[in-house]
């Protein structure tokens, strides 16, 4: 068997054959051109992940200080670290737009590709519909009539529209977008993590939790989950990279350290300078340590940053998703027109479309029940993912592994 039987055979695009459409081997589509670079895909990826110490605060108020700075110390290791290196490795070996579908069918075949692609699309869209309600829940402490009613649905409609033309504009400026929000967004904790410094008591580290505060694991392990996961959403984009056998890896390693440090200063600066009642590290806390730190004019801006940061994971995460919908036509498992690129940004307009729209119809549910759905289908996904980079390791040995976990 050729050298280029062989990587046809294994899904890998022989040389001049477009790699975004492992799918298709015999066609030859015009190339798309790479436009992200090493310093917007680390923004990127970290706004998939995290978006900033936002949501960490109930770790606290569930477990105590000391088991919550214990447990963004740790799970990174546990968790993220593993999840990420195994998405470099495949990225780098399967450089499509698709990722991780990519990885289950070249697996175990079309069936398990769908299903990955199902599962994770589902989760994702689930996930993103969070971002706008969460923006004019923010916006209606300042402007009142957004806190129900009419003024409230419209304000949700609008501004995901606004957010999904933002990405219908395509990824270079949905990539340096992400570089200016994760700069003004973290601004804040940094000012406030220096100003706290002269305040730390570090005893304080060391608390267990307050007598009578009876620990809750299941918010713990919960907040530390979602506050930790998703490094292979970005699996997705890779046909989009820059030379991605070299940037994925180094964008990834930038990106872990990165966000464990985000969550981790803030969150050692506030239990060290702060002292209040446990329960009062509820979703949200970070802003009132900052108006105890320095001032409500710090407040204001840590507020605004959470607008910022939520734009920032919307942007991120409808990439991800509308980038999947289009591999997921390149391997034939939905029709071809998913795969269609608007003329004027060469953007998938329609993954865009069908995900704002299923996205608007989510954000006036009720999301008790549906995050518990979309974890639960992220869980099966990354069943599946783990699954698929153990068995391809043994299935396709010789295909050429950029960067290789060192296993």
């Amino acid at each position: 068997m050729t050298q280029l039987e062989l990587q046809s055979r294994n899904g890998v695009a022989p040389p001049g054959m477009d790699e975004e459409n492992l799918g298709h081997p015999s066609e030859q589509p015009a190339k798309t051109p790479k436009k992200l670079t090493l310093i917007p895909l680390i923004f990127l990826i970290y706004f998939e992940v995290a978006g900033g110490p936002y949501g960490e605060e109930p770790a606290v108020q569930a477990a105590g200080p000391l088991l919550a700075l214990l447990g963004f110390l740790l799970f990174p290791f546990i968790w993220s670290v593993p999840e990420a290196l195994i998405t470099a490795e495949l990225s780098t070996a399967f450089p499509g737009n698709g990722g991780f579908v990519i990885w289950a069918e070249r697996a175990f075949g079309p069936f398990f590709g769908s299903l990955m692609g199902s599962w994770k699309f589902l989760s994702g869209v689930i996930n993103i519909a969070a971002f706008p309600v969460l923006c004019v829940d923010y916006l209606e402490k300042i402007i009142h009539p957004l806190e129900s009613g009419w003024p409230r649905h419209i304000s949700i409609l609008i501004s995901t529209l606004v957010l999904s033309f933002v990405n219908y504009t395509g990824l270079a400026i949905v990539g340096w977008a992400a570089v200016l929000l994760g700069v003004i967004s973290l601004s804040p904790f940094i000012i406030m993590s220096l100003i706290a410094i002269p305040k730390i008591q570090p005893h304080r580290w060391l608390s267990l939790g307050q007598k009578g505060v009876k620990r809750d694991w299941n918010l713990f392990f919960n907040t530390l989950f979602w506050n930790l996961n998703f490094w292979d959403n970005v699996s997705t984009l890779a046909g989009e990279v820059d030379k991605p056998q070299k940037t994925f890896p180094r964008a990834l390693l930038v990106a872990v350290v990165f966000t464990c440090l985000a969550y981790l200063v803030p969150l050692f600066a506030v239990i060290g300078a702060v002292s209040v009642d446990q329960r009062d590290w509820g979703s949200g806390f970070h802003a009132d340590a900052a108006e105890l730190i320095a001032g409500r004019w710090l407040k204001v801006w840590i507020e605004v940053g959470a607008v910022l940061s939520a734009i920032g994971l919307f942007e991120a995460q409808l990439s991800s998703c509308a980038y999947q919908l289009e591999g997921m036509a390149n391997l034939a498992i939905l029709p071809k027109l998913f795969g269609s690129r608007a003329k004027w940004f060469n953007t998938p307009w329609v993954g865009i479309l069908l995900s704002t729209l299923i996205t608007i119809g989510m954000s006036y549910m009720d999301f008790t029940d549906i995050i518990s759905s979309a974890n639960f289908l992220y869980s099966l996904g990354m069943l599946l993912e783990f699954s698929s980079f153990v068995w391809l390791r043994r299935k396709l040995p010789e295909i050429k592994r950029p960067y290789r976990v060192p296993l």
